[in-house]
């Protein structure tokens, strides 16, 4: 299946006061703990259950990806002050609305920007977006599309040099995913994906100059040690295991030759930028006898109770149309692609394959279709054979030509035939 998996975290914002211990926030962002003292300075000290984060000395604590791993007990340390343990948990689930780039990745050139799609079941409307840039919170305008099922966000960093997306519903504590996107001023880039990767799936990293040059070659490194050389630009990881996880980063050859034919060949490295692959949430299954299915998640929580079942026509694959049911059988009529999922409270497992259906409705509805279409043809045929052999005979015909004075044999032998 083609869906990414974004892992939901329960968070609370306490602010810290002068006088008292700082408080782990996280704001409304699911991957940064902030140590909030007032009045304190760094360096900070992190702590997970209660060990220390020898690479963590900032005032906030950026988490990659969260998965159940990162579950337990966070403290902070400012001035010799301690905060109490804060508690983190992910639930290892996809959340009620999906938000991702319309295109591109994870990094931008300074002063770029893109839309970010929300998708999610009922009203959109009720959601409100956010952004988090540094340790400031800021709300975002949201563009509703009733009859696409999405709405859109502008996405820019501005001066900082990452920012975290998220949504929320409004009048509840039920999010979609985060979404991160960092800034860098090279030339060059290494762009993964926006989203987390998922284990099992292909996860392309692509090197990319700005302005578009012609690329030479790019060189790919994983933790500083070269892994491959490719005149394409992109690294593909067919299969991605954890072994994969890791810093990646590329150099590039290029050359501006749609600006000048003779452009001087050019070289450049990217920033290293991390890619973290997760197993991520058990996945729904969809089984088939005619035009019966069947929706199972043998993997999913026992509090996984309702089905969402989606139904996407031939003709329009860019809709995914929520269907009434919420049983794990259902029966179809109409042609399409069927995908189902879990619904699990507070997240949903990932969507089942795609089902191609083209049952005895949807074959009918498409011979009707070419049944006009084999008989309009039929009588375009019969209309242009008439008008041949009218043209014909206008053109062509028989003529008698007969000279005056002359008797009827003689006449006879005297006549022209003229025929085509």
């Amino acid at each position: 299946h083609n869906n990414y998996f974004y892992v939901t975290v329960l968070f609370v914002l306490i602010r810290g006061n002068k006088g008292q211990k700082p408080t782990v926030p996280t704001g409304v962002c699911w991957r940064s703990l902030i140590c909030n003292h007032k009045g304190g300075s760094n360096p900070t000290k992190w702590f997970f259950n209660k060990t220390p984060q020898q690479t963590h000395k900032d005032y906030s604590m950026l988490l990659i990806a969260v998965t159940p791993e990162n579950n337990g007990k966070y403290e902070c340390e400012q001035d010799r002050s301690k905060s109490d343990p804060y508690t983190l948990t992910v639930l290892e689930l996809e959340p009620l609305a999906r938000l991702s780039p319309s295109v591109g990745g994870a990094v931008m050139t300074k002063g770029d920007g893109r839309n970010l799609v929300l998708q999610a079941d009922g009203d959109l409307k009720e959601w409100a977006c956010f952004v988090l840039r540094g340790v400031s919170t800021f709300s975002l305008g949201l563009d509703v599309d009733e009859k696409m099922n999405r709405a859109v966000i502008f996405a820019e960093l501005k001066e900082a040099e990452r920012a975290t997306f998220w949504c929320k519903r409004k009048k509840t504590d039920l999010r979609s995913n985060a979404v991160t996107l960092k800034m860098t001023e090279l030339m060059v880039m290494l762009v993964p994906p926006a989203v987390p990767a998922l284990q099992g799936e292909p996860v392309a990293l692509m090197c990319v100059v700005w302005g578009g040059p012609k690329l030479e070659q790019a060189v790919f490194y994983k933790d500083k040690t070269k892994i491959k050389s490719s005149s394409e630009g992109t690294y593909t990881i067919t299969n991605a295991t954890q072994s994969d996880n890791g810093k990646y980063s590329c150099h590039a050859t290029y050359r501006y030759s749609h600006i000048s034919a003779e452009a001087a060949q050019k070289q450049g490295d990217s920033a290293a930028q991390e890619l973290k692959v997760i197993a991520g949430p058990p996945a729904a299954v969809i089984s088939a006898s005619t035009n019966s299915l069947q929706c199972s998640c043998p993997h999913c929580p026992a509090d996984c109770t309702s089905y969402h079942w989606y139904h996407t026509p031939f003709n329009d694959p860019f809709i995914r149309r929520k269907l009434t049911e919420n049983d794990g059988f259902i029966t179809v009529e109409d042609g399409g692609l069927y995908s189902c999922r879990r619904d699990c409270g507070k997240g949903f497992s990932c969507f089942s394959n795609n089902y191609s259906y083209t049952g005895a409705h949807a074959l009918s509805v498409e011979f009707g279709r070419m049944w006009y279409i084999l008989v309009a043809a039929l009588i375009l045929f019969v209309i242009i054979i008439v008008l041949i052999i009218v043209l014909k005979y206008r053109r062509c015909g028989r003529m008698d030509v007969q000279a005056p004075g002359r008797d009827a044999d003689q006449d006879r032998m005297m006549s022209v035939h003229y025929e085509c």
